[in-house]
């Protein structure tokens, strides 16, 4: 059985179990958090597509931690010009478990 559900504009297919990285939720780490904003339940050849979103469907995760990703690098350069600046940036990202799907 999987899902698919929207979350911080992105897409995320998921099934039970797993653990992902999510944009930054506010939520503290040990608490449940529903997201309802489910496009599809697959279980076997049963598949439920919403329009846009399943009616009564849920999945549930438990929030594990909070953290910042690996640092990326900015570089605008302008050849011939003079001009390079450089900028690092690291993301808040919160990891969860996925613990149900509900269609």
């Amino acid at each position: 059985m999987f899902a698919v559900f929207a979350s911080g504009g992105k897409q995320h297919r998921v099934t039970e179990g797993e653990v992902l990285k999510l944009e930054r939720l506010d939520a503290e780490p040990g608490q449940e958090v529903v997201f309802d904003k489910v496009l599809l339940v697959a279980d076997g050849d049963n598949v439920s597509v919403g329009q846009p979103y399943v009616s009564g469907g849920k999945v549930t995760a438990e929030v594990m931690s909070h953290d910042r990703g690996k640092k990326i690098r900015v570089i605008k350069f302008r050849r011939r010009q003079n001009y390079m600046r450089r900028q690092g940036h690291r993301q808040w990202f919160t990891e969860v478990r996925i613990t149900g799907i509900n269609s």
